[in-house]
């Protein structure tokens, strides 16, 4: 018990010291002794004393061949930090500054994976996708015999999976509300948008069905026109689909909308099979 309390004593005596060493080491004017610990804190994984020391001599180097090393090691200093926002911020701040410096390439690199970092599942709002898209096309262009350019196109690979899924997620909210005409709107724009979707088959079903059911709760004024947008939309989707998991469903809509406009069922059998 007695050595425990030994022990204790001398490791609160030692991070008082230490804590005490850092508060003076902030108050000191001695601005290369703070880039010196700033960059052993870095180095050690001392994210936030690099940072906040960093804030201080920052200005008083703006001008010296010690700049563009200490804003990238700010920059990775909150990217350590798992603060992407403003690691990304750095980053990009690094390369309008330095275009053509030493950590320009990588720098540009970074500044689109902290809005990759930053991108949330594909329910949500995709700018910070849409962002890291722009950014690593931009740096592939730059950078074509870069070794991370492989990676960068996997990001962007998979960015891309999310805002296809964000794009049938929306679309799919307007059928799911029973919205038939904005469903219609949104399920056409995405099937333009990303016309190799995985989600194509379901998504075309969806805009067909969505003509259907339009049509079906219109006033009579304007159901022939619109039973013959589905019909028309029929059409299409067995041409591309003649053998979908949708078939039956999609047969009743054929059936449905030709005997409302009168036409021979007979003639068109051929596309139900």
């Amino acid at each position: 018990m007695r050595v425990k309390t030994i022990v204790t004593i001398l490791l609160t005596a030692f991070l008082a010291g230490s804590c005490g060493e850092y508060g003076k080491l902030l108050k000191s004017t001695d601005y290369d002794l703070k880039k010196t610990k700033a960059k052993e804190y870095f180095e050690a994984g001392k994210y936030v004393k690099a940072t906040e020391l960093l804030e201080q001599i920052l200005p008083r180097f703006r001008a010296s061949a010690d700049a563009e090393e200490l804003n990238w090691i700010n920059a990775q200093s909150y990217y350590g930090m798992r603060d992407y926002m403003m690691a990304g911020s750095y980053f990009s701040s690094l390369v309008e500054q330095y275009p053509f410096g030493k950590y320009a390439e990588e720098a540009s690199f970074m500044a689109s994976k902290c809005n990759y970092n930053l991108a949330p599942r594909a329910a949500l709002d995709q700018e910070y996708s849409r962002n890291a898209i722009e950014g690593f096309r931009l740096y592939i262009t730059r950078y074509p015999s870069s070794p991370r350019v492989e990676e960068a196109k996997l990001y962007i690979k998979e960015l891309e999976e999310r805002l296809v899924e964000k794009s049938y997620l929306n679309a799919r909210l307007y059928y799911d509300m029973k919205q038939y005409r904005a469903a219609i709107v949104a399920l056409t724009n995405s099937l333009k948008e990303y016309s190799d979707s995985r989600y194509r088959e379901e998504m075309m079903f969806l805009k067909l069905n969505s003509l259907y059911l339009y049509a079906v709760n219109s006033l009579a004024a304007k159901q022939k026109e619109r039973y013959q947008d589905a019909l028309d939309d029929y059409y299409s989707f067995i041409e591309e689909y003649p053998k979908s998991k949708y078939s039956r469903e999609v047969r009743k809509i054929y059936l449905d909308t030709a005997r409302f406009l009168k036409i021979d069922i007979k003639d068109n059998l051929v596309n139900l099979q």
